[in-house]
């Protein structure tokens, strides 16, 4: 196989001659950083974290979890993969069952959603890019939908996140 002689990889960021020490590392036991009824998160890599660049998140759902309804986000992309058990995700055409290796990528604006609708629970890796400030739609977000429909509308679109659902018009998309 050949390769090209010039490759495009970004600009450096990074000037200095020696590098730097600062590797963030997370024990594998760590405990999650939310937990609910429907299962468990846990921050591997925030916004806060990687300057931006991306988050990185687990998430464990329980059996029979409700996950997200179909959405989209106009800033980042959005990425899934089954670590273990099954999960039903939207691919913007039809539901697909992504089982444990499976990989989904969602550009911007794509549309998406997810559930577990079997009886296991199961776990994956969600990776937003760039990374967002997704701590709080993932603490709050509960919440936000015991406040009610104009209060959750509101909140997912502070957060980027542009439920199918809140809009009747398609032309408010």
């Amino acid at each position: 196989m050949s390769y090209p002689e010039h490759l495009d990889y970004p600009q450096p960021r990074y000037l200095g001659r020696h590098g730097e020490v600062n590797a963030a590392f997370r024990p594998a036991d760590s405990p999650p950083d939310l937990s609910g009824p429907g299962g468990e998160t846990h921050y591997l890599a925030t916004h806060e974290s990687t300057g931006g660049e991306f988050g990185l998140y687990q998430v464990e759902l329980g059996p029979k979890s409700a996950g997200a309804k179909v959405h989209f986000h106009r800033a980042m992309s959005e990425s899934f993969y089954v670590l273990s058990g099954e999960l039903e995700l939207y691919d913007g055409q039809k539901w697909v069952t992504g089982r444990t290796g499976d990989f989904l990528y969602v550009p911007v604006g794509g549309l998406h959603g997810f559930k577990n609708v079997t009886d296991e629970p199961m776990s994956m890796l969600m990776l937003f890019s760039p990374g967002a400030p997704r701590e709080e739609y993932f603490e709050r977000v509960a919440e936000m939908s015991r406040r009610g429909a104009d209060e959750l509308k509101e909140f997912r679109i502070r957060h980027d996140s542009y439920f199918v659902e809140d809009f009747d018009d398609p032309d408010e998309r």
